[in-house]
């Protein structure tokens, strides 16, 4: 008689039951059934298999949220406050004002203070947002944000508890005419939801509307690279829009204010592009979805799929239009196999805010004393169906260090990217690029060195990060050369600009040894011809007005800039030959 079976079906793992240990039983050889009580070796391993929560798992490997050290997790816990703040300002359309605060409270121990005037986080949300992992809006939204998984705040709050014992608390005021709500709150890492420590309304004065997150937690401060002090500077370099006042450890106040009064535009959502999903996804989508027939099931899920385009997909993929998506699953392979086979508009590009050509350069020339800043804009680019776009800027020279590399600032989403700069698709793009053509010095396989500053800004609805700590861009053909036609693009303004500038100073010196002999020719010409002091002068005079008329006048020798050591020394040998 054939055996029956059930039908095939996606398992969902949280409906299997822990089976006790007294209801298992073991087969005997002889067939009957023994329980497990009686020592089997198999059974007793089975019985210590048990779920683990995704709390459980990231406090045990912390280090892949950027909870390596204490030093690194005192910059991850600013920066994962930071960012939540400023994507609820421009969700709201709010301009952002945040206050960064920190203070120590011993050798090893910190606490860490975000306020922003955003909209407010709703009562019955605060405790999820901020003691759940991997709970968020952004995860399923194909649009440009900071976040995107749902982990950061949580598993810095977590991070904090772990290390200190101390609940996270959290003052969030959604209407201005109501008192705030505040929150002391732990993560139950066993079952990845929050306990309310203390719940309560309060005053709060920071903004008529906003959150404010304190976390104490172990953790050592430190200046110089790859600090808290360089992220809240690079940050405001990405975010002209945003004011934002850092209090130091010290008590010292550093106040960053906007360079740009409108908010950036905000991104709509799309739906993904076929090119962007892979076969797992495609089946999943085709039983989840709420479209009968497969041509509705293209045109409804995906973005730039019109009639035309659906109808030559289920062609090649041996379907009709009117083919059910039930049946459809059956075929998922040969259906992923034609849509990456049909040619297919890019995805539009409304998903994505720039920071703009105009904002980078105002934002680096008000933050970096430099002689010359440039930005470039790429169109908006694709890998793997997720739009994308580069931007790049430099500032050169001014009271830049001359001799040492360049400095390097990656951004992802507005967000900086402080470590992890030698396995970063970035940092590869700027090595190379042969910086040598453009007026810097450059070593193989290193990054240019002179006074300058790069800046490389990629936007997408989906960064393509190395790790969950999100510290590096993965290694993509289309993100480095997108990003490497941006340099060069800027690369070449800047040679225009310093073989102008070399130009100009070339011109200066000529000038100058003219204008130098210009009065001993005036007093060989009056005591060969005997004419009066006066008339001397006004020989003079003429001869400098000819010089400025067929030298270019003013405008050939510009302003008179510092030259850096490159440059006097190339003018001192130039002198010594001369002489």
């Amino acid at each position: 008689m054939p055996r029956t079976t059930a039908p095939d079906r996606q398992i969902n793992l949280f409906e299997i039951r822990t089976v006790p240990e007294e209801e298992v039983e073991v087969p005997k050889k002889n067939g009957t059934h023994k329980s497990a009580g009686e020592g089997n070796h198999a059974q007793r391993l089975a019985g210590k298999q048990r779920e683990i929560s995704v709390s459980e798992f990231f406090t045990k490997n912390r280090h892949l949220l950027g909870f390596d050290n204490p030093r690194k997790a005192l910059l991850t816990t600013v920066k994962e406050a930071v960012d939540n703040s400023l994507d609820a300002c421009e969700e709201a359309g709010i301009l952002p004002e945040l206050q960064v605060r920190l203070e120590v409270l011993s050798e090893n121990r910190m606490r860490v203070t975000i306020a922003d005037n955003g909209p407010g986080i709703v009562k019955t949300q605060i405790p999820k947002i901020f003691a759940k992992l991997l709970y968020g809006s952004k995860f399923h939204s194909l649009k440009q944000s900071r976040g995107q998984q749902g982990i950061g705040i949580s598993a810095a709050g977590m991070y904090g508890q772990l290390t200190t014992g101390k609940p996270i608390v959290i003052t969030s005021k959604p209407q201005p005419r109501k008192p705030a709500h505040y929150y002391e709150l732990h993560i139950d890492t066993r079952r990845n939801n929050p306990e309310i420590v203390k719940e309560m309304d309060v005053e709060w004065d920071f903004a008529k509307t906003g959150t404010e997150v304190t976390i104490e937690l172990e953790a050592k401060y430190f200046k110089g690279k790859r600090s808290v002090d360089q992220y809240i500077e690079a940050t405001a370099l990405a975010n002209p829009h945003a004011r934002v006042q850092y209090i130091t450890p010290e008590g010292e106040i550093l106040d960053y204010p906007r360079e740009s009064h409108q908010p950036p535009k905000q991104p709509m959502e799309i739906k993904p592009h076929p090119y962007g999903v892979e076969l797992g996804m495609l089946i999943k989508m085709l039983r989840d979805t709420q479209e009968k027939h497969l041509s509705g099931f293209l045109q409804h899920e995906f973005s730039r799929v019109g009639p035309k385009v659906a109808e030559e997909i289920c062609q090649k993929a041996g379907f009709t239009t009117r083919t059910y998506t039930s049946v459809a699953v059956g075929g998922a392979e040969r259906l992923y196999k034609a849509i990456n086979e049909t040619r297919i508009m890019a995805p539009p590009t409304n998903c994505i805010s720039p920071i703009g050509e105009e904002l980078i350069t105002k934002s680096l020339t008000g933050k970096i004393k430099a002689d010359f800043t440039v930005a470039v804009s790429r169109p908006p680019s694709v890998y793997r169906g997720n739009p994308f776009l580069v931007e790049a800027g430099i500032a050169w020279g001014g009271d830049l260090p001359q001799e040492d590399l360049v400095t390097l600032y990656r951004f992802a989403n507005r967000v900086p990217l402080l470590y992890q700069q030698s396995g970063c698709a970035i940092t590869n793009a700027v090595v190379g690029t042969d910086w040598r053509n453009y007026g810097l010095s450059q070593s193989k396989g290193a990054l240019p060195a002179g006074p300058a500053v790069i800046f490389v800004h990629i936007a997408s609805v989906w960064v393509p990060f190395t790790s969950e700590s999100k510290e590096a861009i993965a290694d993509y053909d289309e993100i480095e050369k997108e990003v490497k036609l941006a340099l060069q693009e800027c690369g070449r303004r800047l040679a225009s600009h310093i073989r102008l500038r070399r130009r100009q100073a070339d011109e200066r010196r000529k000038r100058g040894y003219i204008e130098k002999y210009l009065p001993h020719i005036g007093i060989a010409i009056q005591e060969i011809l005997g004419v009066s002091d006066k008339e001397r002068d006004r020989v003079v005079g003429n001869l400098t007005e000819v010089l400025e008329a067929t030298r270019g006048g003013g405008e050939a020798v510009g302003e008179e800039e510092p030259e850096t050591p490159c440059e006097a020394e190339a003018e001192a040998e130039q002198v010594e030959e001369e002489a």
